[in-house]
Parts: structure tokens; sequence; C-alpha cells
């Protein structure tokens, strides 16, 4: 590695934060060598942003020293950070879509003059530009660009600041495969010449082992371990995130069995019946313009049909369809055969039930109780009403202890208010909710978003147990991992089509990131395509 010029070392002794009785962080300590890549883990809930909002300034530490090249430094507002170079790229944009790239660029400064010579900033940017590792049209407009050109851009943001210590928060969520490999291959090349020194937050391992230097755990509020990348492995960062071999070994026992079943389930007859089948469906979105373009698809019981895609490619307006919470242009839905427009109806009589995107607020009501959101399904109908007008509490909460029970969600408390339980607790009560009865099409969007290592084999599991009992589950995740895990077929999703398709165990990660960015082979026909564009019900 060459020897670091300019690139920021930054060390945090014994942090510590607090809010009201929780203690967020308890005497962490980190050193981040400058000119590395310094992996950050942990679950959710481990501390990993109530630290990196400590040293960015938008959450002064209660206790503990930060030092900046050795030297103690105190932070206690975004404008300090900035000051000492430290700089940080979020997990969603923070782009002026209707600008263009240069003017994204000017207003990153915070401050300029009430008239801007735009002759010389042109000149400036275009000199920046040329000393870039990647680059960007100036003129492009930000609405124009592809979500790995955004993340490059919001990148960029900080390299303009002349920022020498970069924090990127989750920095693939939006992209695909190859923008993946791309964006952090060019970081460690930054880091690595000693231009910048990153502290990456992810939950993906693989980034981890193929880009960081080092790495540091936490969890709980509290340091677990830390060392280089070269020392460790998948294995050993799992269990310092969950705090023992033996629940990582369970883990890795579940999901060898959930690994048999799918195989199995991947062999099974194609004769099952389309439970779900979509026809030439047309969807707009909030602005009227088209989402979902003639997308035609069948889900066939027992069996999970994943659907690949960046973040606002339509896989948002679509599950919205499906779930009644948006009017369908063209095209037609149907279940079991029998036409469906997603009504309340329709679904209790068809069975068909849905676990959204970030539930509690698509699927919740946060300040009703675990009890009563459990209830919103069939709160009108017996047995929880009876003689045509009375609501049955007694009936309800004894469900409803029986579900948390069955789901384990915790607290195990039926009055409490659903809204102060944890992400992953949200999950399993709506799951409880959804999977409490028959299903025969559950539809299921990025379940697992933001949730810790448990939470998500737990859902996980009860997705793949609601397949094996016969369900048509349709899956949507920005996450490819998930699906090449979860599901039986993986479609792709991209600018509102439905562009190719195959089965989950021969996908190539490449292909599927190709078309994930709208860049299939034209003119060549794809493995599988025509059964998912033209397939009957």
């Amino acid at each position: 590695m060459a020897s670091p010029t300019r690139a920021l070392g930054v060390e945090v002794i014994g942090a510590t934060k607090s809010f009201g009785a929780f203690r967020a962080l308890d005497d962490v300590t980190i050193k981040v060598t400058p000119g590395t890549v310094h992996a950050l883990l942990g679950e959710n809930g481990a501390g990993k942003s109530t630290l990196v909002k400590g040293l960015v300034g938008y959450g002064v530490l209660d206790h503990g020293a930060i030092l900046a090249d050795g030297r103690e430094v105190h932070i206690t507002s975004p404008r300090d950070a900035q000051a000492l170079g430290i700089g940080m790229v979020y997990q969603h944009f923070t782009l002026a879509a209707g600008l263009s790239v240069e003017e994204n660029l000017l207003l990153a400064r915070g401050k300029l003059p009430w008239k801007i010579d735009w002759a010389a900033q042109r000149k400036a940017l275009d000199a920046f530009m040329r000393r870039m590792p990647f680059r960007l049209a100036l003129d492009a407009p930000v609405s124009s660009l592809a979500a790995g050109e955004k993340q490059k851009l919001e990148i960029l943001k900080q390299l303009y600041l002349e920022q020498r210590f970069l924090i990127l928060d989750e920095p693939t969520s939006v992209l695909t495969p190859q923008e993946a490999d791309e964006v952090l291959g060019l970081m460690r090349k930054l880091a690595s010449r000693g231009d910048l020194t990153v502290l990456m937050i992810t939950h993906k391992f693989r980034e981890v082992m193929a880009y960081a230097d080092n790495v540091t755990v936490l969890r709980k509020g509290r340091f677990v371990a830390t060392c280089a990348v070269a020392n460790t492995n998948r294995d050993q960062l799992a269990a310092w995130m969950m705090g023992s071999d033996a629940s990582l070994e369970a883990r890795e026992g579940a999901a060898e069995d959930a690994g048999e079943a799918r195989l199995a389930r991947r062999t099974h007859s194609p004769d099952a019946p389309a439970l779900l089948s979509l026809s030439s469906l047309s969807v707009v979105d909030d602005r009227g313009h088209a989402a979902v373009r003639e997308a035609s698809i069948s889900v066939r019981a027992g069996e999970i049909l994943g659907l690949a895609g960046v973040s606002g490619n339509g896989q948002k307006e679509l599950i919205e369809a499906l779930v009644g919470q948006r009017k369908v242009v063209s095209g037609e839905m149907r279940v079991e055969g029998a036409p469906y427009a997603a009504t309340r109806e329709e679904m209790t009589r068809l069975r068909v039930f849905a676990l959204p995107e970030e539930p509690l607020r698509n699927a919740c009501v946060a300040g009703m109780s675990v009890a009563e959101n459990m209830a919103l399904r069939d709160f009108d109908r017996s047995p929880l009403r009876r003689w045509g007008w009375w609501l049955d509490r007694r009936a309800m909460r004894a469900r409803a202890e029986r579900l948390i029970a069955e789901f384990n969600v915790r607290p195990p408390l039926p009055e409490r208010a659903i809204g102060t339980l944890s992400g992953g607790n949200v999950q399993r009560a709506v799951l409880a909710r959804e999977l409490g009865q028959e299903v025969n099409v559950l539809i299921v969007a990025n379940p697992v978003f933001g949730l810790d290592f448990a939470s998500v084999a737990d859902i996980h599991a009860r997705i793949l147990a609601a397949r094996d009992a016969g369900a048509a589950v349709l899956l949507v995740s920005e996450d490819l991992d998930e699906l090449l895990e979860l599901a039986d077929r993986i479609v792709v999703m991209a600018e509102g089509r439905l562009v190719y398709e195959t089965a989950a165990s021969v996908a190539d990660r490449v292909v599927l990131g190709r078309h994930m960015a709208g860049h299939g082979d034209e003119g060549k026909p794809q493995p599988d395509e025509a059964t998912v564009l033209h397939a009957s019900a």
C-alpha cells in the first residue's frame, strides 16, 4: 500500500451515548487507520449509526474522545466535521433532482456568492473531474442519472469538498452488483493511494471480505472485536455479531435444511396451478408516468417467485396495485383464475395476504395496540364481532396472545402500541396477522430491510414455511442475495418492464445485474424469458 499522504486517521476512545435510560453506546473504542477501508458491522441497534453521527456532528457524544491524526478534536456540529475533512454519504440520496450535476456540486459547498461566475466555476469543475477516478457530465440533469451514477455523484460531492475521511452508510443498497463493485473498487483505490480513509457501514459480508482492510463489530452498543479482514472469515464475523458460536451453528443448520427444502421444491412439478396471474398489467406512478408496463407473470402454488430490480423501476407501484393501494390502468389480475381487483372483500375471500415494505407505515396503525393491529383483517367478522355490532376484546386479546407466542413477537404484550416495537418485531406481528390463517397468495416486499441478523433468519423461515404449505409467494427485494437464497424463480424488472427470467438454482449474478441495469443483450433470446413474459395462468 502506498504511504498515506492526505488521508485522515480517526480514533474514537470510550464513546458513550444515552437516550434517556437507554444506552446506545457503551465505552466504544475504534481506530481507523489513514489510507484504509474499515468496515463497521453490527445488527440493527448495535450502535453503528449513533457512533458515526457523533463523528459527523449530528449527535454529540455524552462521553469519550475523538482524535483526528492523533490530535483530540471536538465535533459539535456538521460544520466542525466538515472543517476536519470528515464527510458522509448516506444510504438514501441527498441530491437536488431538478438540478444538474454541476449545480449539485456547487450546492454542496453551502456558502455561495450572490452572483456566480459560471465560466470560472465550470473551468474549476472540469479540472476537478479530470482528477477524479470516475466522471459524470457536468450538465447532466440528476433526474436522468442511473442509481449508480447518483451514488457516484454523492461521493464526488464529498471529494469536491476535499474530505479526507469518508463514511459510507450502506453504500450499495440501491446499486446493481456491477455498480456496487465499481463504486467500492474506486473507494478501495482512493484509500490505497492515500487520498482518502473510508469507514463503511454494511451488512454484506461479501463486501467486507472483498474491499475492507479492517473490520470492527459492535453488539448492543458495545465493542466486540476488531481485526484485519485477512485474519477472519464470515462465520467468525457472524458469531461476533450474534454473540455465540452456538447460535451461529444453529442458524447454519437451519439454513442447510432450508437449502435442501428449496432444492426439493425446485425439482417440483411445474404443473402446479397458477394462483396469481398478471396479464399485460400497466400501472402509473404518482406523477401519472408509466411505472409498470404490460407486465405478465404467474406464480404457482408452492413456489417463491423473486422479483429483482434496482429501486425505482416499478416494483413499488406493482406491489401497491396488488394490495389495492394503486389503480390498474390496463391489463388483468387473477387469483385462482378469478378476476382480482384487490378489494378488501376479494383479498379475504381469495386468501391474499401481504407484507408490504415499511409495514409500520404501510400495514399498521402505530398508535393502536398489537392486538388491535392483529385484528385489522377481520375485526368486523366472527369470532371477533358478535351480534353484528359488539367487538369481543377478550377474543381479540386471546388470539393475539396465541399469535404473539407462535411468531415470537417481543415483548409479548398484546396491549402495547405496535409503534413502540422494534422493526423486526413489527414485521413478526404483521406476519402473524397475515399468516395466522390459511394463505393462497403471499405478497412480500423487502421484508427484512434494516433488520438484525436473527430477525432476518426468522422472517425468511416464515416465508419459506408459507411456500412449503402451498402458497404462491411473490417476493420483491432489492437484495439480490436474499432472492438467490429464497426464490425458486427470479424475474428482473427494469424501467417498468419484466425483461428476464431464470431458475434461481442456475442464476448468474453478473447476468442478473446486467439486466437490472437495463443492459441486457438486445436482440439475443434470453434463457426462459418467454416463460415469464408470456406465462399463462
